[in-house]
């Protein structure tokens, strides 16, 4: 898939920072490749190329700027936009699979071999796995030498490298200095300071403007689990469930322009990869907003809407059985009495954070413990939750499903294979589905025109309010109904709204 050389170029020369994470500009004079936003003055037409990853790049022979830090972008909008092979691909390898399980370990996941993964990898983006997971650890590694004051030994093991020389060496092929150099500069920078080995890493996750922070800190707030999450005063904190450990997380979303401060604290630093993945993805970090504004605005309809609230966001996951079962829970009954139902559950069978983890007391109703592991809920599940048995048993069988293997929820599943799945497993129907697909995988196609809420605000904004003609007239939302359903959630929400009042629970 080539790109458009003359349009590259015009991003590039008015340093459009729309297009970062998109492509980077790699310059044949110096062996150096940039985002398109680089402040230094943009090089001649016909002494660059522009490629789609920084791994493609490197494979070419190119170094990162030091200046720019092509890396520091958001990433392509593209890996969500798509649902092919090699979309999904990037989803998993963000995720840190290839560092756990292996490139024979990734093909598996994705259901190819690892021949065929490579080809098309290859042919689409300009480099095989191997070489987009080495990408992967240098941005890794990278982070955890500016941000904290980990031993380089450490930082290797902890980034994915198998010894400290193949770190090294990385991280000198692709920034240009030794990985000593790098914390040197950060420090003059003032984005490191020097401290104990362990304890809070401090991140900034970058996205692209417009920027909707109220509606996803209005969306956690309403379906926040006690002990689990919280939000206040803006800050977005919960618990974390990584391949290597427990880890906790507050979000500033409000504060920061262009970014979302991120204060992670990890059971082991090799987990720091897939948490930044995985936020990414839960607060759609990497969308493209212009795109998705330009298609809905379009309908008079909506045009009031995305006027109001530009740059709109998906609410996604961080954890997809949690998703699910928190999903299966909330089948026909309302927002807060599934929110009710989580917390009970996860007060009897939540495990709680282990001491190096839990914040002081005195920060407030900080997040203390973890969402139970589908296993749990699956032999112990029946103790606890109440209500319908049919409902139980559909949460049962969901848990069962997941712990044995048999159902996958993670960033690289085809959205209709999912699907498929997931209605053929007893008690889930088309809206959980589909609500799943959303969540978990980030899917910006996906409309749940039978969602009551959906319907709703449909009426609200004057549009068709059956299930049908929503669909019909959601033809021209394509590839964005997902957030024209967000936008209708809202829609919906501001119709039942009560007065306002002067107190609030957990105020954002």
């Amino acid at each position: 898939m080539l790109l458009d050389h003359e349009r590259c170029y015009r991003a590039v020369t008015s340093r459009d920072a729309r297009f970062d994470g998109q492509f980077v500009t790699a310059v044949r004079t110096t062996r150096i490749y940039c985002r398109p936003s680089c402040p230094v003055p943009p090089p001649r037409a016909h002494n660059v190329e522009f490629l789609r990853t920084p791994a493609a790049a490197q494979a070419g022979g190119y170094r990162a700027c030091r200046r720019c830090l092509p890396d520091a972008v958001p990433g392509s909008p593209e890996w969500n936009v798509r649902a092919d092979l090699a979309a999904r691909a990037m989803r998993l390898i963000g995720d840190g699979t290839v560092e756990r399980d292996g490139i024979t370990g990734l093909a598996a996941r994705l259901g190819y071999s690892p021949r065929h993964l490579n080809r098309v990898l290859g042919e689409e983006l300009g480099a095989g796995p191997l070489a987009l997971a080495r990408a992967h650890r240098a941005h890794t590694a990278r982070l955890l030498v500016e941000t904290t004051a980990l031993g380089m030994a450490d930082v290797a093991f902890a980034a994915g490298f198998h010894s400290v020389r193949q770190f090294n060496d990385t991280v000198r092929e692709v920034y240009g200095v030794p990985p000593g150099t790098l914390r040197a500069e950060a420090a003059r920078r003032g984005g490191h300071v020097a401290g104990a080995a362990t304890g809070p890493l401090t991140l900034r996750l970058p996205y692209r403007e417009p920027f909707d922070p109220y509606g996803l800190l209005g969306f956690f707030d309403a379906r926040a689990v006690d002990g689990v999450e919280s939000v206040r005063d803006g800050t977005y904190r919960r618990t974390l469930r990584l391949p290597h450990g427990p880890a906790t997380v507050s979000l500033d979303l409000v504060t920061v322009a262009g970014a979302v401060p991120a204060t992670l604290r990890l059971s082991d630093p090799r987990d720091l990869g897939p948490a930044v993945a995985r936020l990414r993805r839960m607060l759609d970090l990497d969308a493209d907003p212009e795109a998705v504004d330009a298609v809905l605005g379009a309908d008079p309809a909506l045009a009031p809407s995305v006027a109001q609230v530009p740059g709109i966001r998906l609410a996604g996951s961080v954890d997809g059985a949690e998703t699910a079962v928190r999903t299966v829970l909330g089948q026909q009954v309302s927002v807060a009495a599934a929110r009710t139902a989580a917390a009970r559950m996860t007060t009897v069978l939540g495990d709680p954070l282990p001491a190096d983890l839990a914040t002081p007391a005195a920060e407030g109703d900080e997040p203390w413990l973890l969402f139970p592991a589908a296993a749990t809920i699956a032999e112990r599940g029946h103790e606890v939750l109440t209500g319908p048995a049919r409902r139980i048993s559909t949460v049962l069988g969901v848990c069962a499903a997941i712990a044995s293997g048999d159902l996958a929820l993670d960033p690289g599943r085809d959205p209709d294979e999912l699907r498929a799945e997931l209605v053929a497993l007893p008690g889930v129907g088309p809206w959980s589905a589909g609500y799943l697909a959303m969540r978990v995988l980030g899917d910006p196609d996906e409309l749940l025109a039978s969602d009551l809420a959906v319907r709703r605000g449909a009426e609200a904004l004057a549009l068709p309010g059956d299930a049908t003609g929503l669909r019909a007239r959601s033809a021209r939302w394509a590839p964005w109904r997902s957030y024209a359903a967000t936008h209708l959630w809202r829609a919906a929400a501001a119709r039942s709204a009560p007065a306002p009042t002067t107190t609030r629970r957990r105020t954002a």
